[in-house]
This record gives structure tokens, sequence and C-alpha cells, in this order.
């Protein structure tokens, strides 16, 4: 008897059947220019066939490094269509770190922007085994790279006819660092798939909603919004750069229904003088992410905004997370809430035992959404890896937590002592390997302290090697933050004579904090 096949169905299809049913629905604008559905895809067709007209094949990286453009979701999803995996990377990085990225993922293609192209062509020059062959600028003449319109002048609009099966890669997104060796989370066709399906479920998101990206494109967080809009055929309005005037003009002119934000930009747009004179009514769903709002932020954002319903989300790019949804934002305050659709929580002893509801232990977690692996790193792959009882794979997180009787997870403390400023990720050891290097500091440690506006900013404690040295704290803290990424400068630095540190010499940051 015949039967139907079960197939794989990857986000890139749904642009496509999007494209043939809503072909003059807008799916992307930005600045004032507007593509179609039908637009949008041909635009991704030309690009994918220039990517295997030039020698790109399923499984080749492709990395992308440009601010947020009306071409950015064009590229990443054209290199999809050509059997390609994206690499986003942060355009706020320094030139360390974009190197760091480079070496490990080794793309065949790069796509970016001015001024990071400059940064680019320095490091190529400096190491030229990294040195993509092919080098695409999204605008204006560059030496040595094509521009982007002129990679896709004689490209086809068909389909490009990759088949993409589940297990493929769907992108390689960097988890941070200044130094050290960056970790590369690998999303597969099918988790990314999953994490759209139940992004979209939780959030609300529809056919009709517009959906205004605030934060950055190569940011997994922004994808909570981003890919289940292209899911589900709504509509996309991109801002170039955050501004709170600039938001709330696009929510009231858009008629925006979802915004995703970090509380960082919750309380600089509740803050903008004008806030009154705009009409946000339109919003059904505000998402926050990131850090945990605070509870007088949190009654502000519900009086600010009173026919909106408010959703918070806890989580990590690896793929698993919780959502406090709008009906608990009192009931349950301070929680990060229950797992999102699809996935589980557990809390484990440092023996890898699971404890029962109450206790305070490693936060684990599942979801069908979840990272295949760390890329090229087989050992930080299997460290990450719990098993329950079952034998099914959870994912250790390095957070400390507890879920109470009702099963809503609470964020103790951050094992690898992560500081979130502003809705970004900052790993003290990236600062402290820095500080380390200036001749005349022998020791050094960085903590987050509370800021009122970037919920955390970092602080450095440093021992000189000469306590009678004339370096100054400014003078170091200002050649450090030279050093670094713009959202990992500190705030303050001063000195000690020592550091506090246990029986085995490491650091105890907690009381430092």
């Amino acid at each position: 008897m015949n039967q139907f096949p079960s197939l794989f169905v990857p986000l890139t299809e749904f642009i496509v059947r999007n494209a043939q049913w809503y072909p003059d629905k807008i799916a992307v604008c930005c600045r004032g220019k507007r593509l179609t559905w039908s637009a949008f895809n041909q635009r991704i067709n030309r690009f994918a066939h220039s990517l295997v007209r030039n020698g790109i094949s399923k499984g080749d990286t492709a990395a992308i490094l440009c601010g947020n453009c009306l071409e950015y979701p064009e590229i990443l999803f054209g290199i999809l269509k050509s059997g390609g995996v994206a690499v986003p990377i942060s355009n706020l990085l320094n030139k360390e770190a974009i190197l760091l990225e480079l070496q490990h993922v080794r793309p065949q293609v790069i796509i970016s922007e001015h001024p990071t192209t400059g940064i680019l062509d320095e490091i190529f020059a400096e190491i030229p085994e990294i040195a993509t062959k092919h080098r695409i600028h999204i605008s204006g003449e560059v030496h040595g790279w094509i521009r982007y319109s002129e990679f896709c002048l004689e490209s086809p609009v068909k389909e490009p006819g990759v088949e993409l099966c589940g297990e493929d890669a769907y992108n390689i997104i960097y988890s941070s660092g200044t130094t050290g060796n960056p970790k590369g989370i690998l999303h597969s066709h099918l988790a990314r798939l999953f994490f759209a399906l139940t992004c979209g479920i939780e959030f609300r998101i529809h056919n009709e909603t517009v959906t205004c990206i605030a934060t950055p494109l190569y940011s997994n967080g922004t994808q909570l919004t981003f890919l289940p809009t292209v899911l589900t055929g709504g509509t996309i309005v991109i801002m170039p750069s955050f501004n709170p005037g600039d938001l709330l003009h696009l929510i009231q002119e858009e008629k925006c229904t979802h915004v995703f934000m970090v509380p960082t930009q919750f309380i600089r747009t509740m803050s903008y003088p004008k806030f009154d004179r705009y009409d946000t009514s339109s919003l059904e769903i505000l998402l926050s992410a990131a850090a945990p709002l605070r509870k007088e932020t949190k009654s502000q954002i519900l009086k600010k905004f009173p026919t909106s319903r408010l959703v918070e989300l806890y989580g990590l790019t690896e793929g698993i997370s919780t959502v406090l949804r709008p009906d608990e934002q009192f009931s349950k305050s301070g929680s990060v809430g229950k797992p999102r659709l699809g996935g589980d929580i557990k809390i484990i002893d440092a023996n890898g035992t699971e404890l029962p509801r109450g206790e305070i232990g490693e936060i684990a977690g599942f979801n069908f959404s979840m990272m295949r692996e760390y890329f090229q790193n087989a050992e930080a792959t299997n460290e990450a890896i719990w098993r329950d009882e079952h034998g099914r794979i959870y994912l250790k997180t390095g957070d400390i937590g507890k879920l109470d009787a009702d099963g809503y997870l609470y964020l103790l403390d951050r094992k690898k002592d992560l500081i979130i400023s502003g809705g970004m990720n900052i790993y003290p050891s990236d600062i402290e390997d820095i500080i380390l290097q200036h001749p005349e500091v022998a020791d050094a440690a960085v903590v987050g302290q509370p800021h009122p506006e970037w919920g955390e900013s970092p602080v450095a404690l440093v021992v000189k090697k000469n306590p009678d040295s004339a370096l100054t704290g400014d003078a170091l803290k200002d050649w450090t933050n030279s050093r670094v990424a713009a959202y990992q400068r500190l705030s303050h630095l001063e000195f000690r004579l020592s550091l506090p540190k246990n029986d085995l010499g490491k650091i105890l940051k907690k009381g430092l904090r």
C-alpha cells in the first residue's frame, strides 16, 4: 500500500511558502525600505545561487560580521539555502576576539561592512592562512572585497534546490570571549525549527504579527521573536541600532505587535521624555530576557504599557530556557518561570544526583531545540552533559538555582561568575586576563556590581606587584578599557593589598561581591 512520506521541513521552506501564498505582504523593512515575501525570497535565492556558483557546498561555514540592516536576514537565509552554515559574529568585539572566532571556525566566505572590513583586512594580512577566499562587502567600494549587489547580480531567482536534513548544521554561535578559547554553539536545522515553533506558541506570534527587532540580529536572543515571525509569515521591522525615540516611532507607525528587549532597553524607553506622545497600544507581547527584571521595573512596564502582556525568559544560547508567563509576573515574583514548551528542568548536586524541589544545586535543562554540540570541542560537549535516570541527555548550565513546590525556577547565583550588563554576557576571566597582561599587576579579580540602568557593571579589584608603584586606578582602568570590547569596559577599578583566597588559591569572589 502506498503511504505519504514524513518529511522534514526546514525554516527556509516556510519562507518559500510565505512567498507563494502571501507574495505581496511585507516581510522585512528597515530604514523605510520594504521587501515583500516574494521579493525577499527571490533575493535569498540569488545570494544562495551565488554562493553555490562560487564553490560553497553543504556544511561550509559563512561568517556574517555586520550590524542590523535590510540585507542581514536575506544573507542569513541565503547561506542556509546554499547548504552552508551561518556563523554570526558580534561587531562589538575587538580585533583579538574576532581573530579567535575566525581561527576556530575557518569560514569559507565572510560578509561584512565598514568599518569592520578594515579590521578583517588587518587580521588576514597578519595571519594569511585564515583569509577567506570570498569577501563580500554589503555597501560601498572596498579594495579586495566584492560588493554584495555585484556578487548576486547574475544569479537566478529560482530555488537553489539544495536538500536540507534535520541534522544538518544551521548555525555556529560563539558564546563570548576576548581571550581564551571561545565555544562555538552548533544548532541543527531541526533544533532551530523546534525553537521557532515553541517560541512562536509561547509568545503568541501569528501571521499578523509585526515584530520590531531592537537588538542585534547576530544575537541568539533576537531569534526568540525573529524566527517565529519568519515561520508564521508575519512582518519584521528592523532597527539599525537601538534608540528609544526611534523605537517608539516605529511601534506607532508600523503598528508593531511584538518586541524583545533587555531590561536596560525597557528602562531607557520608559524614561524617554516624550514617551507619552506615542501610541503603543498595538503591542501585544513585550518579551524581556538576558537579565532578570527588577520588581520596580516590572511594575513600571505594566503601567506604561497597559494593553500589552509581559513575558520574561531565562535561557542559554545552547538551547534551554524557562518562561515566566504574563499571569505569573507577580504571583511568582523573583522566579524565572517554568520550562519553555517541550522542555524540562532539573536541579542536580555536585555528584550529578537529582535534588528534590526546594533544594539548591546546579540547573540542568532539556529541550528539543538544544544545540548538537560545541563545535570541534568534544571535551566541552561531554562536560556539559548530564543524563537522567532514563538516559535522556540534559545540559548542565553552570547556574545555581532551585525549584519551588510549584515547579518555578529561581536563580540564586552564577556558578561561572557571569556578569550580565545591558543584556550582554560578560565573562570576568576575559577581562582579568587582559588586566594581568599589564607589567605592574600581580593579581586581579573582576566581579559584577549592581547598576540601576545596566543591571550589572564589571568592576576590578587589583593587586600591584609593587605597592608603591605610581600606577593609578584610573590609568589602569583606561588601559584595560582600550583593550576590551565596548560592553566589557570596567566602570570602576581599585587597588587592594591582597585578594581573599581559599586553601587551593582560588579567589573567593562571593566575598568580593
